[in-house]
């Protein structure tokens, strides 16, 4: 620990000896006119790019819509790797047709399928305008479809009814913007887990070797978030912003139906404050100051009030050919994990040639771990458990972007992450009477290390075809330190990551009204542990999506879907298995 000690001492030491430099260099530069769109604020993250082949090339450009291009898809129980740690807007109606809904006020999606799948997006723009905008929408995804077990054949009825829906309010003053916004959502399902016996066989519920379980009760978990906020325009000499937000989630059940989950109130508050100067240089200081509060209903449950915080003063010069942005992240924790650390948050790309760019990143945070993001990770987590936050003290990217041949861009990177107090699911290894089973644990005191190399390629001929193909090697490291029985150690593996991800995509456009798409996800090397002893490598993820979409008008359009048409069997999380071929179709109208 020392010797780690020393080290980060070092590397905050040589930090702050580069910034003193690179400061005052800059202070002998002609002040330039260009007018620095790049606003740093605490919603958006600097990510020194390229723009995509699409934009770059000579070719017709191909139109992109307005809003985040996520396919309507029924999630068939996976998990998001790295989730938004906030309530995000589901995709609006366009998405599958390729509508530009905006030319209408709302837009409207339905899609019904097999497993009893259902998918609905609902929206309406109440206000338009330059000055106001005023936005409603709701989602719905559900199922209540029968899978089968992975290790025993057995079918089980896997139930989801998930539902969000909210209102956005922006208005634009003459110096700044204020922005309002209320959520809801509600989740409903089962834990329809395999349940494992403790000497090792896999029965299922009722059987001899396991008490009734219970796999059929509805855990229901709500979430209401509230923000108000103010910033000012992005070309303003001096900027700021401040956003205060409220979410309270609960868990409508502990461990058993007769007894009431946790509450959890969040109280946030972001700002960043900055200011230009030399024309093309800006200095600021960012932050946020989180407080977590829980209701706990049941004597047993023990979550702890505790604050978070984050201060992010930061450098940022723009160059003709370069950016540069040097900053040091101070994070601390209160309570029972009372913490301070410190990370980098340095950035600089250098346009090394044309539309090809050079880029290294250096950033760490501060993972929370709350119960509502745990939660938008693994809704099957055990909502009795507190998570101690995550400490990223490392999060380094070297890579190198690309858009000088037409049509075709890519992304070449590889990077370091050092992690400590990481969150690493395994099955539960109890199980009680009438009790919920096979939620999952979160395992405490591991750090890890991750070492990813890897590349993104994309091409677009025109707006006949465009393929993208996105492959990423991981090789971790994951310890157990010193708890309270003093043990240290290794673990066999990282549980539940993989060693190796794919993502490849093709979409053919051969009539105009008309879209084809072929998806396919392989994700390997992924293991987890049983009963705190048992190592078992779990099935591949591999997975192959076909859609097809058909626009009639700028009204109406339908689509329909072919998921994992290979038929294969596999897991994100052990004992839940992900639905085996499933189809659905759909309709699409902008009103």
């Amino acid at each position: 620990m020392k010797t780690i000690y020393n080290i980060k001492t070092l590397c905050v030491l040589a930090f702050l000896g580069v910034f003193a430099t690179t400061v005052s260099a800059q202070e002998d530069n002609t002040a330039k006119d260009k007018n620095l769109n790049r606003e740093m604020t605490l919603e958006r993250e600097y990510d020194p790019s390229v723009q995509d082949a699409s934009k770059v090339n000579t070719l017709p450009v191909v139109k992109e819509p307005e809003v985040r291009k996520i396919p309507i898809d029924y999630a068939m129980f996976t998990i998001p790797a790295d989730p938004a740690k906030e309530i995000g807007l589901l995709p609006s109606g366009n998405i599958m047709t390729q509508m530009n809904y905006n030319k209408r006020r709302g837009y409207f999606n339905f899609g019904t399928g097999t497993y009893l799948n259902l998918n609905g997006d609902l929206g309406y723009h109440i206000l338009s305008t330059d000055k106001d905008k005023l936005n409603i929408w709701f989602s719905h995804r559900s199922t209540n479809g029968k899978v089968k077990y992975i290790q025993t054949d057995e079918k089980v009825k896997a139930k989801l009814n998930e539902n969000l829906g909210g209102i956005d309010f922006k208005h634009n003053f003459d110096k700044l913007s204020l922005l309002m916004g209320l959520k809801y959502g509600y989740s409903a399902f089962n834990y329809y887990g395999l349940p494992v016996d403790s000497k090792g066989g896999l029965p299922l519920p009722g059987s001899e070797l396991n008490p009734p379980l219970d796999i059929e009760t509805n855990q229901v978990n709500q979430t209401i978030r509230a923000n108000i906020g103010v910033e000012s325009k992005e070309d303003a000499s001096v900027g700021y912003l401040l956003d205060i937000a409220y979410v309270n989630f609960s868990h409508k059940y502990a461990l058993y139906k007769d007894i009431d989950g946790p509450t959890e109130h969040a109280f946030d508050a972001k700002f960043d404050l900055n200011a230009r100067f030399g024309g093309n240089q800006k200095i600021g200081l960012g932050g946020n100051i989180e407080y977590f509060n829980y209701n706990l209903p049941s004597e047993y449950l023990y979550f702890e009030n505790h604050a978070e915080g984050r201060v992010s003063p930061y450098y940022k010069v723009e160059g003709d050919n370069w950016n540069l942005k040097l900053g040091v992240n101070v994070m601390f924790v209160t309570g029972d994990d009372s913490k301070m650390m410190v990370s980098p948050d340095v950035a600089v790309d250098v346009e090394v040639a044309d539309k090809t760019v050079l880029y290294a990143v250096a950033g760490g945070k501060l993972n929370s771990n709350s119960m509502y993001e745990i939660s938008l990770i693994n809704r099957y987590a055990n909502p009795t458990q507190e998570v101690s936050p995550s400490r990223n003290w490392l999060d380094a990217t070297l890579g190198i972007k690309s858009g000088v041949a037409p049509g075709f861009w890519f992304d070449v990177f590889a990077g370091y992450k050092i992690t400590g107090e990481d969150v690493l699911f395994v099955p539960s290894r109890y199980a009680e009477m009438g009790g919920f089973y096979n939620y999952s644990e979160s395992m405490s005191n591991i750090d890890t290390k991750r070492f990813f190399a890897g590349a993104n390629l994309k091409y677009s001929y025109q707006q006949l075809v465009d393929f993208s193909l996105k492959g990423v090697y991981n090789h971790w490291t994951a310890k157990y330190g010193s708890g309270w029985d003093g043990v240290s150690g290794d673990l066999e593996h990282a549980w539940g990551k993989p060693e190796m991800e794919l993502n490849a995509g093709v979409s053919l456009r051969p009539l105009n009204p008309l879209t084809v798409s072929l998806d396919y996800y392989l994700a390997t090397g992924r293991y987890t542990e049983l009963y705190g002893y048992d190592v078992v490598k779990m099935k591949n993820i591999n997975e192959l999506n076909l859609t097809g979409t058909y626009t009639f008008n700028d009204t109406f359009g339908v689509y329909a879907k072919l998921n994992n048409i290979l038929c294969q069997k596999y897991e994100v999380l052990y004992g839940y298995p992900l639905q085996s071929f499933s189809a659905m179709v759909g309709v699409n109208i902008n009103f």
